[in-house]
């Protein structure tokens, strides 16, 4: 599976992006999804994740209320709706694919990593 993730940019506070993770190979919906962000100078870090089927998503705290994951396995993408940002949400986006469902947030489990989208919040 490869994963390349998309739809970053450059957003005022309060502002809204939706990023996009397209996914190919066969068995893309075998694997949770998750998204994990990395600002500059700081850890690696979980924000959201979605079950194989849908069924189930999970989200940091931080995010809870704010961001919405989801999934169309018919596409071969995950989208994650990211609402009310903040400057503190400037961080390299990526998206990776979990054997581990809920996602852990250590990253344990992921077998694929897909290339990062940078997403910007001015204040």
């Amino acid at each position: 599976v490869q994963l390349q993730a998309f739809g970053g940019g450059l957003v005022q506070s309060g502002g809204s992006l939706r990023l996009s993770c397209a996914a190919s190979g066969r068995t893309f919906d075998r694997y949770a999804t998750g998204w994990f962000r990395q600002a500059p100078g700081m850890q690696r870090e979980f924000v959201a994740a979605i079950k194989w089927d849908g069924t189930g998503t999970h989200y940091a705290d931080f995010v809870k209320g704010r961001f919405t994951v989801s999934r169309d396995n018919a596409k071969s993408m995950v989208d994650l709706q990211m609402n009310s940002l903040k400057p503190d949400d400037t961080a390299v986006y990526y998206c990776a694919a979990s054997v581990r469902y809920p996602v852990w947030a250590s990253g344990d489990g992921v077998v694929y990593w897909g290339k990062g989208t940078q997403v910007t919040v001015s204040s």
